[in-house]
């Protein structure tokens, strides 16, 4: 019996994955401290990270790693955030996706929006028993995809070396306890 393997996925440009979610903050995304709660934030990034890699990937993506997020700018109330997020990279079956957030200030409408935030995290293309599923190639179309790509896979390298780390440490540590 001869394995049959499918063709790998046509590979689609950067701009293909973009995608924009756009919200007003209210009352109730406030923390303590007046100022829209951090993990509203990191939600809205996940959920357009979501997007953008269940569009590029053609299917289901899950979250595997939020690789760095940070937050540059409080969000008040009654700000009009949007966030932009694009996958920057990919793998076989894992996705990184770059996330940028804005907020156009609601008592100075004029002004440019300010990067409030920015974020980076993994996916994975899943399929329907959600086991990892080959993704198709991002193929970056400008000088800066083309930089995005190649950060990505510093960070990707550094994840693995992290984990490789990590793993050995912990063999030591456990062989020690046990001896």
């Amino acid at each position: 019996m001869t394995e049959q393997f499918s063709p790998p996925p046509a590979g689609k440009p950067t701009s293909y994955s973009r995608v924009t979610l756009s919200r007003i903050m209210t009352a109730v995304d406030v923390n303590l401290y007046g100022t829209v709660h951090g993990g509203v934030l990191m939600k809205f990034v996940d959920d357009v990270a979501g997007a953008s890699a269940a569009r590029h990937s053609g299917g289901t993506a899950v979250t595997a790693a939020i690789d760095e997020i940070v937050f540059a700018e409080p969000v008040r109330v009654g700000d009009l955030v949007h966030a932009h997020a694009q996958v920057n990279w990919t793998g076989q079956t894992s996705m990184e996706v770059g996330v940028r957030v804005v907020a156009e200030r609601w008592d100075s409408a004029e002004d440019a929006p300010i990067v409030v935030a920015t974020a980076y995290l993994v996916f994975v293309g899943v399929d329907v028993a959600g086991n990892p599923r080959p993704v198709r190639p991002v193929l970056p179309e400008t000088p800066e995809d083309e930089r995005r790509f190649r950060e990505a896979e510093i960070r990707r390298a550094h994840r693995l070396a992290k984990r490789k780390a990590i793993q050995a440490h912990r063999g030591a540590a456990d062989s020690s306890v046990a001896g």
